[in-house]
């Protein structure tokens, strides 16, 4: 096999806690995790020359060792010692730095092709443990489907497939940085977490209406701050008739949960013409199964 064409599915956080911040400088964090269906786009081939080339349709992102592809292809060749070189045709459809795991997503998909593509075997966990090398979201982006993610993203625990929903995702025209959002969280007596226990139950019940009651975002309390904007958008989703609206990992993306297509089809008219929404994009929840 001389090339394979693999999709890097995006991911929204349905819950997000942190604990707190460990001696090593990374945070403990416990959140549910969920695959959407929205995805980029990767075709990898094998060349002649020894070397990792990474194209992509933004003209604006990094090429070299600052792409996590690129990081990837690397780790990969380097943990089972490939001689070819390859090259990493990336399209992306993510929002870039959304916090919808994008970057993230093309790791593991790259981990995930090559192992196709050179039939290596490598079990699950093998391969968590080389995405986890690469950033803390990569584990989940290999496991996908719905899950508990506790340490810093790297202990995963599968739940039940969330219900299907139709979810709207709103990316405001901002930057945000998810290192300086960690750096400027307080957690003080009176910070609000979320209950994962409790969103747990209620994906276990099956019930939208209960997940859609429990959702929260610890990071929310220095994003918002920040950012009001992404409070407003939240607001008007709910207005839209979004049965509840969270911001996904430290932001800015904003996303609101639906029970109609109708609704949700509604509301992305909407949305499509305010100012401040740079992309929008209608997904569904993404069972890995279904992949093959």
């Amino acid at each position: 096999m001389n090339s394979i064409v693999v999709r890097a599915y995006a991911k929204i956080n349905l819950s997000l806690d942190v604990l707190r911040k460990r001696e090593d400088g990374y945070h403990e964090i416990r959140m549910i995790m969920q695959t959407l269906d929205l995805h980029d786009t990767i075709t990898i081939k094998k060349m002649h020359k020894d070397s990792i080339e990474v194209r992509t349709n933004l003209p604006y992102l990094p090429v070299d060792h600052r792409n996590l592809a690129f990081k990837a292809a690397l780790l990969f060749k380097e943990a089972m010692h490939i001689g070819d070189g390859l090259q990493l045709n990336i399209h992306k459809r993510i929002p870039v730095a959304a916090g919808l795991g994008g970057g993230s997503a093309d790791a593991a998909a790259v981990l995930e092709g090559l192992d196709r593509m050179y039939q290596t075997g490598i079990s699950l966990q093998n391969m968590i443990n080389l995405g986890v090398r690469l950033g803390a979201d990569v584990p989940f982006c290999i496991m996908k489907g719905t899950a508990l993610a506790e340490g810093i993203g790297e202990v995963l625990t599968p739940v039940k497939q969330m219900p299907d929903c139709y979810i709207l995702l709103i990316k405001p025209n901002l930057i945000v940085s998810t290192k300086h959002v960690y750096q400027s969280l307080r957690l003080e007596h009176d910070t609000p977490h979320p209950d994962i226990d409790r969103m747990l139950h209620a994906i276990n019940s099956h019930s939208l209406a209960d997940m859609a009651a429990c959702m929260g975002n610890v990071l929310e309390s220095v994003t918002v701050r920040d950012h009001p904007v992404i409070q407003e958008i939240k607001d008007k989703l709910i207005l839209s008739g979004s049965m509840a609206s969270l911001m996904s990992g430290s932001g800015p993306s904003v996303f609101g949960l639906f029970d109609s297509k109708e609704a949700a089809d509604e509301a992305y008219e909407y949305f499509s013409k305010c100012k401040y929404c740079q992309q929008i994009f209608l997904a569904r929840p993404y069972n890995p199964v279904n992949d093959f």
